[in-house]
């Protein structure tokens, strides 16, 4: 079975880069993780990423200042050394130009800690809280010029407990995060995702509303 090439983008720690790691270790898995790129030498995720014996690159963005057509460029051409198939951003800090998203349209996912189309961007856990939200999750879709607005290929829910703080439920989203990016990649590295306008069908049919997968008690 030919694997399909992945990259994954890092800005820190890396967990979900570690979940796609550890899920591509099965060789029946359709993917396989060959390079992790940082715009941060520090990242932790290049350690983990190195311990598994992957290839690790660094672009840092300092240097291009607010030039992000150039920094995504010099990101392209190390993804172009290591003959990358699909790119996988897990907590990659930079907003990508429109040219650099068009070059990977429908072959770059982003994991989001919501349930988009709500609670875009930053502090999304926190957000979810002062919002009355009764349910919360996370997203996995394809990354498009706007942020956070991709077609979505997958997502996972997970009930708000009256007594959750930021933390108690990032913790729980967080592991929702680990298991729907991996399976989330298999779906398009096995060819089975198909973006009609700016929806996903896998396998011919609309992704599943999240309220049907959080566990009924």
């Amino acid at each position: 079975m030919s694997r399909q090439r992945v990259a994954v983008l890092i800005s820190g720690r890396g967990s979900n880069m570690a979940a796609l790691i550890a899920a591509a270790k099965d060789q029946s898995y359709p993917a396989e993780i060959v390079l992790v790129l940082s715009n941060k030498a520090d990242a932790g995720g290049l350690v983990t990423a190195r311990d598994n014996g992957i290839a690790t690159e660094i672009v840092d963005h300092t240097p291009f200042g607010k030039d992000r057509v150039a920094f995504d460029a010099a990101m392209q051409t190390k993804l172009e050394t290591h003959c990358i198939d699909l790119v996988c951003l897990a907590g990659f800090m930079r907003l990508l130009s429109p040219g650099f998203v068009g070059l990977w349209q429908n072959r770059m996912l982003n994991i989001h800690p919501a349930l988009l189309p709500a609670f875009k961007g930053l502090d999304t856990h926190r957000r979810a809280l002062a919002a009355g939200a009764k349910m919360h999750g996370a997203t996995v879709h394809f990354v498009v010029p706007e942020m956070d607005a991709g077609p979505i290929i997958m997502q996972g829910a997970v009930a708000v407990r009256p007594d959750d703080t930021e933390a108690s439920l990032s913790a729980r989203v967080l592991a929702v995060e680990h298991r729907i990016y991996p399976a989330s990649l298999r779906l398009v590295a096995e060819n089975r995702v198909a973006v009609v306008g700016d929806h996903c069908l896998i396998d011919g049919a609309p992704v599943p509303d999240p309220v049907a997968l959080i566990p009924q008690q």
